[in-house]
């Protein structure tokens, strides 16, 4: 067997270790299920008669949800990671006669699997208030595509955090800190023209704006080719970052 053909069974094999993982602690699910229904349903009904963004806010609104769903969805594998690094699990990996990458590769391919349930889930809840994505089939799954590999270069950032700090409730912190803020300061539920000035500057140029206003343009408008550009661009540049970073780090605190 190639090296290469031994790296694609053992993640396959890793893989179906997380899904089993996931089928006998089905709470793991949570972020990417009842959390982001709780958000569209409040957010639809409570707020989207206050708010003015020139569509239906629930046309609105639901590119936003996505984008955060993806974003908790990827940069959660670093809680995940360090679970098994605090039992022990990557100790008995490393003592196996299995490519030790394919234990990275099987978490994030798992995480894209949770990621690609939550769109589904939203899309279903979306229609049921009102989200009606006009700007049909092939844009759509564009918009898609362009979540998931949003979603697959936070993975590899979680691979690096999940490496690098110690304990997975200090990284649940420290995720809560990071993307809270992030999305609520971007185009996720509010136009950034109601921002001041300083804060709208940034807002427009960070990734979750960028990649919400991609999947907005595509799921509404089928044109979101101009808008797409830079998202696409924000996760090759986040994943050329941190692919590499998150081996290097996971090697060092697993060889340690």
């Amino acid at each position: 067997m190639t090296s290469f053909a031994w790296w694609l069974r053992d993640s396959a094999e890793m893989v179906g270790r997380n899904l089993i993982h996931i089928k006998r602690t089905p709470e793991l699910l949570l972020d990417v299920t009842l959390s982001p229904i709780m958000f569209v349903l409040l957010f639809s009904l409570v707020f989207g008669g206050a708010i003015e963004t020139g569509v239906e806010y629930t046309d609105y609104l639901m590119a936003g949800i996505f984008v955060q769903t993806i974003a908790f969805a990827g940069i959660y594998t670093s809680v995940l990671l360090a679970n098994d690094l605090q039992k022990g699990m990557i100790d008995r990996f490393r003592s196996l006669p299995m490519s030790q990458s394919s234990v990275l590769t099987g978490r994030t391919l798992t995480d894209l699997m949770r990621a690609l349930l939550a769109i589904a889930i939203m899309w279903i809840v979306g229609m049921l208030v009102g989200f009606r994505p006009t700007g049909g089939i092939v844009p759509s799954l564009g918009a898609i595509g362009i979540m998931l590999l949003f979603g697959f270069a936070l993975s590899w950032l979680g691979v690096a955090a999940g490496a690098l700090v110690r304990t997975p409730e200090a990284l649940q912190g420290i995720i809560f800190a990071v993307v809270f803020p992030l999305t609520f300061v971007s185009s996720a539920f509010v136009p950034t023209s109601t921002m001041p000035d300083w804060l709208q500057w940034f807002a427009d140029r960070q990734p979750m704006t960028l990649v919400t206003d991609a999947v907005r343009s595509l799921t509404l408008d089928g044109a979101g080719g101009p808008a797409a550009i830079p998202a696409i661009l924000w996760s090759v540049g986040i994943l050329v970052v941190v692919f590499p970073l998150g081996l290097w780090l996971y090697n060092r605190r697993t060889t340690q």
